[in-house]
Formats: C-alpha cells, sequence, structure tokens
C-alpha cells in the first residue's frame, strides 16, 4: 500500500467520521391503532423520504400499535402525563375529546401553507377540524354498504333491487328465509352491538334528520323529531318480521363465511376473504335501502386520522413526516394493499393512483360513490356518552321495551342532560 494512498484513506476515514458526528440525531415517537402492519409499511417509506430532504440529520421513529380500545385509552394517559409524542392515530369519533383536552396541536396554519387541503372531498375536511381548526388531517376512510350472495339472492328469487328500499327490504327477507335457514344461513344481518347507532344514522340522514344540530355556539339533540322516529321504526321492523339483532361482531368475517345472506358492513368487509377468492359471487349496493324509491341513500363513514400533539418536541419534522405519509406517491399502495378509500380527490378521481386502486379495491367505482353520500358522526367531546344513549334507545325498541318515539324521547333528554354538563 503507497504511502499517498494511505493518507488519502485516513482522511476519507477523518472526513467520513467528522460528517457522522455532525449529523444530529432525531428520535420521533408515535401511538397508532392496529392493525400494525399498515403503519410499518407507510411510515417506512415516508421516512426515507424525510431522510432524503434532511441530509444533515438522522432521523428514526420509535411507535408503538395497539388495538382499538387500547389506543384510546393509551392517548388519554399520554394527555393526562403530558407525555412526548410526535404523531398519534386517532379516531374521528375521538377528535374532540382529545382536541379540547389541549392534546392535540392547532395545525391550522400549517394546513393553509401547505395548499393541499382542497384535494380532499369536504366531508373529510370537515371531519378534520374541531370548533373550526384543524387538529388532524382524515387520512384514509370507509364506507358502510349493502352486501349479498348473488347465489341465494337468486335461489330465493329475490332481485338485488329490492334491497334498495325499506318495503323490497323487508319482503326480501320473507323471501330468503325460507331458503336460507334450511342451510343454516340466516337471511339478513342486523347489528346489535355497541356501535349499533353507526347503523342507525344513515336512515336518519336520509330522512333529512340530524344528530345534533347547533344553535348560537351550543349545539343540541336533534334526532328526536318525525325522522328519527321513522329510522327507529324501519329497525324495529326488521325485528318484527324476524330478523334477530346481533350482539356479537366480527366486523364482516360472518358474511365472508357466508353466515348471511344480506349484510349491511364497512368496505372493509373484503379484506376478509381468502385469497384468491372470486368476488363476482358476492354483490354490493353503495348505501342504505332508502324509505321509497327515487330517494337518495346515505352510509356512514368511519376511518383514521393522523394529528400531531401539542406535546411533539419536533413539531416541524412531524408535520413534514405527516405530509409526506399523505402524499398519494406514499399512501395509495397502502390504501391498494389494506383495501382503505381515500379522502383525497386526487388519489380517488385521478390516475394512476385510481387505475390502482380500481385493480385491488374490488368494488372500487361503487364503494367511492357511497362515499360521496357520506356524513362522519359529531366530533364533539361528548360523542361517545351521547353514542351511548342511542345504543340503549335502540335496544329498547329491538327488545320491545319501548317505542321508537319514548326511546328516542328518553335519549334525548339525556343528550341533553350530558351537553349542558
Amino acid at each position: 500500500m503507497s504511502r499517498k494512498f494511505l493518507v488519502s484513506f485516513v482522511l476519507f476515514v477523518i472526513i467520513f467520521s467528522s460528517m457522522a458526528l455532525a449529523m444530529e440525531k432525531v428520535v420521533l415517537t408515535g401511538t397508532f391503532a392496529a392493525p400494525a402492519d399498515r403503519w410499518h409499511m407507510l411510515i417506512s417509506v415516508a421516512l426515507e423520504e424525510l431522510n432524503k430532504r434532511h441530509p444533515d440529520m438522522e432521523i428514526t421513529m420509535e411507535y408503538e400499535v395497539l388495538p382499538y380500545d387500547d389506543t384510546r385509552s393509551k392517548l388519554i394517559t399520554l394527555t393526562a402525563g403530558k407525555t412526548p409524542r410526535d404523531l398519534v392515530s386517532v379516531d374521528q369519533i375521538w377528535l374532540g375529546e382529545f382536541a379540547q383536552s389541549g392534546f392535540l396541536k392547532d395545525i391550522t396554519k400549517e394546513v393553509n401553507s401547505w395548499g393541499r387541503i382542497d384535494e380532499f372531498y369536504p366531508a373529510n375536511v370537515d371531519g378534520s377540524k374541531f370548533d373550526g381548526k384543524f387538529y388532524s388531517i382524515w387520512t384514509w376512510t370507509d364506507a358502510r354498504v349493502t352486501w349479498y350472495w348473488k347465489d341465494l339472492l337468486e335461489e330465493a328469487g329475490v332481485d338485488p333491487e329490492m334491497l334498495k328500499t325499506w318495503d323490497g327490504y323487508i319482503e326480501a327477507y320473507k323471501k330468503l328465509a325460507p331458503v336460507t335457514m334450511k342451510k343454516g344461513i340466516l337471511p339478513m344481518h342486523l347489528v346489535a352491538a355497541s356501535h349499533s347507532p353507526d347503523m342507525w344514522f344513515p336512515y336518519l340522514w336520509m330522512n333529512g334528520g340530524e344528530i345534533l344540530e347547533q344553535k348560537d355556539g351550543e349545539y343540541y339533540p336533534a334526532f328526536y323529531g318525525e325522522a328519527g322516529v321513522k329510522a327507529l321504526t324501519f329497525l324495529r321492523d326488521q325485528v318484527e318480521i324476524g330478523i334477530r339483532p346481533q350482539v356479537q361482531h366480527q366486523w364482516g368475517q360472518e358474511f365472508a363465511d357466508k353466515r348471511f345472506a344480506v349484510m349491511i358492513e364497512g368496505s372493509w368487509l373484503l379484506g376478509k376473504f381468502p385469497e384468491g377468492f372470486d368476488f363476482n359471487q358476492i354483490g354490493m349496493i353503495p348505501g342504505f335501502p332508502v324509505p321509497e324509491e327515487g330517494m337518495k341513500s346515505s352510509t356512514m363513514m368511519g376511518g383514521w386520522l393522523l394529528a400531531i400533539p401539542s406535546t411533539s418536541q419536533h413539531p416541524e419534522l412531524a408535520w413534514e413526516l405527516m405530509t409526506i405519509m399523505l402524499d398519494p406517491e406514499v399512501l395509495t399502495p397502502v390504501l391498494a394493499k389494506y383495501v382503505y378509500l381515500p379522502t383525497q380527490k386526487t388519489i380517488a378521481e385521478q390516475d394512476p393512483y385510481k387505475s390502482t386502486l380500481e385493480n385491488e379495491i374490488p368494488f372500487f367505482e361503487d364503494l367511492m360513490k357511497a362515499v360521496a353520500i357520506g356524513k362522519g358522526r359529531p366530533n364533539i367531546p361528548e360523542y361517545p356518552q351521547i353514542a351511548e344513549s342511542l345504543r340503549i334507545a335502540i335496544e329498547e325498541v329491538y327488545y320491545g321495551v319501548k317505542t321508537p318515539e319514548d326511546a328516542l324521547k328518553n335519549a334525548s333528554k339525556k343528550v341533553e342532560e350530558i351537553l349542558i354538563f
């Protein structure tokens, strides 16, 4: 080895070591809701891009992924302890609670400077705000729609069009029951689990009703009225003809296992089928049954929001990482793999993103029709208590304890007290 080469090599090592020592090491932290694979995929790609943008930094991320209920509990604990976190996933119905508590950072200034919020659907923009300010970005969504097994409907002589109206839905049950029950298959699914209000709201909305109304900056219950009673009466009518309310809920696995001929369930149901399944065996109607033919249907959207806690020690980097995660190039492959629906018009309507999702997500075009008529739940801090009051009202009607009118009247009084205090 020549002296000249040795000197050059030593100088290279010294320079490289100096550069390495000069690089700022940054560790971002996060808390997200399961399943974990989706976050691993999204964060790894986004972190790689973030590091490219900051060659003077070595940015890594330490994060935990928890079950749904544990995620909310952990966020409450983080709020109480003012524990540092740079990025979190928030269910849309939790936003008001954590924004009002001061746990989430107001990112209105960042969102306005970003310049991309107009590319999101209006309902998802509104669902990202609390009290008129942005505290999150609605990252992906889902929609509840009507699913059915084609062969079972055909055998029972049921035209899928019957499932589009209330009267047709009832008549379809009467035709399906004698055929499917012999096979050990229930004709129709009716939710009686803790989230039963989610499956009632679309009936309320399509009749012109609302969950809450706002007057002079204050919220009041709005569901007790003609629209609400009519919607809850349809649920009662289903029970009276023999549809059994299902307390246990497996989020569509029961339909994928062909234990029900018809099920109103979220778009996530598609992920419950085995690899290689022929989706031509099932059909889908983008919405809920409507009271009368020609009326506009409705549905409810869920999904996850990304937010930056006010305790973030690296808020600028956290915001930059969030925007990378929301970039159509980065986000679209995750949506395609895990069967999530986009909240961004850019992804849903423009190629190559649209064609990617059409190729990977069955019924994609019709599912986006459901998103177009979908609404979110109120993201105020009191919503979990409101939902529980409505769940009790629905259960009282299911089991004949109260009439739809009396049940909603009682729930309205409870909600009014919740909102006042």
